[in-house]
């Protein structure tokens, strides 16, 4: 009893340590017909595979992708399944069929990792996230064509980005769902995006576009209508971090310019406050918003229109 306990805890451990894919605590008898009943199974997934491939070879696409699905299904462990699957997501990106293609290609990444052709695979649905993103891939479905959703496409991209994490691909490809949301007039999505780009790939040649676009969405919005003193200040420190952290990028000069735009909004928001107090009676403090509009301005129309107040203020 004893021996035979014994030998069931190697086995175990074999098993932990996968060594052994199947265990049994029974006699040599047991694991021969485990070992058998593998064989058999890996055998009749080459066997399925190769007519896969006939049916592939003879021009028969539908029955070839669905013969190679099997394969890769139920046969996991067969030496031809990863290839199986990898075809099987070829022939549906030739159909047309994206998304499904896309899955495939994703099945094929997860469980392959190691194979050869993972980085062929990253590049197919690299390909197809972009061109969904850029609009020249549409889903068919029962015949009819259509855009694929910007949730679907937001989500292609992610799956990219994950497959390949701090490559240029995933910097591209998160870069590109900021753009996508900049698009769809989401602005919060959009900077979240192009943050989590720059905390996440910081020395990305993408990085630097997406931090000037958050200073670009955040002067939109108080375009828009959304002029509080947040908004603005958010505006002018993403310029400040883009000019500070990418010196020399093709639009520091824009960034400078922006900013100090950033900070002629900030004057006049200041100023329109000082009119109000004024037009309310409440002088003293109007005075205290003229001041301060005259001390950052030193020069030009509103430095004139704040000190022709103070003086009527009697400063």
């Amino acid at each position: 009893m004893f021996h035979g306990m014994t030998k069931c805890f190697h086995m175990a451990m074999a098993v932990t340590a996968g060594v052994v894919l199947m265990v049994s605590c029974g006699n040599n008898d047991d694991l021969i017909g485990l070992a058998s009943k593998n064989q058999e199974s890996i055998a009749k997934g080459e066997a399925l595979y190769a007519e896969a491939k006939s049916a592939d070879d003879a021009g028969k696409q539908s029955k070839a992708i669905k013969l190679y699905e099997k394969v890769a299904d139920r046969y996991a462990f067969a030496p031809s399944a990863g290839q199986a699957r990898f075809r099987q997501a070829e022939l549906l990106e030739q159909k047309g069929e994206i998304l499904d293609a896309f899955e495939a290609y994703q099945q094929f990444m997860v469980r392959y990792q190691g194979s050869g052709l993972y980085a062929k695979a990253l590049d197919r649905q690299t390909k197809m996230a972009q061109g969904a993103a850029d609009g020249e891939v549409k889903s068919s479905i029962l015949g009819l064509k259509r855009r694929l959703s910007s949730d679907k496409v937001v989500e292609m991209l992610g799956q990219v980005r994950d497959n390949a994490p701090r490559s240029e691909t995933a910097a591209k490809a998160q870069f590109t769902i900021g753009e996508l949301y900049q698009n769809d007039k989401d602005p919060k999505k959009a900077i979240d995006a192009y943050r989590k780009l720059v905390r996440d790939q910081p020395e990305s040649k993408y990085s630097a576009d997406a931090l000037f676009r958050v200073g670009v969405i955040l002067m939109e919005e108080a375009d828009s209508g959304n002029r509080n003193q947040a908004t603005l200040d958010l505006a002018d420190e993403a310029f400040n971090d883009y000019l500070i952290q990418y010196p020399g990028h093709a639009k520091n000069a824009e960034a400078r310019q922006l900013s100090k735009n950033v900070n002629g909004r900030e004057l006049e928001r200041s100023l329109d406050i000082a009119e109000f107090y004024y037009k309310s009676g409440q002088n003293e403090s109007a005075k205290v918003y003229y001041r301060d509009v005259a001390k950052r301005a030193k020069s030009g129309a509103i430095y004139d229109k704040a000190k022709a107040r103070l003086r009527e203020l009697g400063e």
